[in-house]
């Protein structure tokens, strides 16, 4: 079932990130960008990115895959641990966007419920399309759930998105 019209993906990268690490598959990120386009006609699919200067090669693959990657500067704990938490960046751009009118649609790739609001608002505007759940239905947020927007399970997509050897 394919949706006509301007559609984006918001992606939440360290959510999807962890969310298919958890998986006991390999995950394939330029069949999923297909798999955005193809089930959801996502024309432009954001992926929302901590900056940092070591994974390069990374992002130039990201974006030659098809993403537009929208960094955030990584800060570290006081554990030397990276953080770049761009859950407030995603919300802002969402929103900004479909205040502008930028998008018919919206799909959402996280698992995190912290997003419902943003879920909610954009139902209201009757541009939410799905969310797309890096996790498993189980450790999908409930607040996501409890919204009624229809979420869609990467595990539930193996035999499309795994990494071919």
């Amino acid at each position: 079932m394919v949706h006509q019209g301007s559609n984006v993906a918001y992606i939440d990268g360290a959510n999807l990130h962890n969310g298919v690490k958890s998986l006991s598959w390999g995950f394939d990120y330029k069949r999923f960008r297909v798999w955005l386009r193809e089930k959801y006609a996502v024309e432009q699919a954001y992926l929302f990115i901590g900056m940092m200067p070591k994974y390069a090669e990374l992002y130039t693959r990201l974006q030659e895959q098809g993403y537009t990657l929208v960094f955030k500067d990584v800060i570290y704990d006081g554990n030397g641990k990276a953080k770049g938490n761009c859950d407030a960046d995603l919300v802002v751009a969402a929103m900004q966007d479909a205040y502008e009118n930028k998008f018919d649609s919206a799909v959402l790739v996280s698992s995190d419920g912290d997003y419902a609001p943003l879920v909610k608002f954009l139902i209201a505007k009757e541009k939410m399309l799905a969310v797309v759940s890096p996790y498993e239905t189980q450790k999908c947020s409930v607040l996501l759930k409890r919204s009624g927007v229809k979420i869609a399970y990467i595990a539930d997509q193996k035999n499309i998105l795994k990494v071919i050897k």
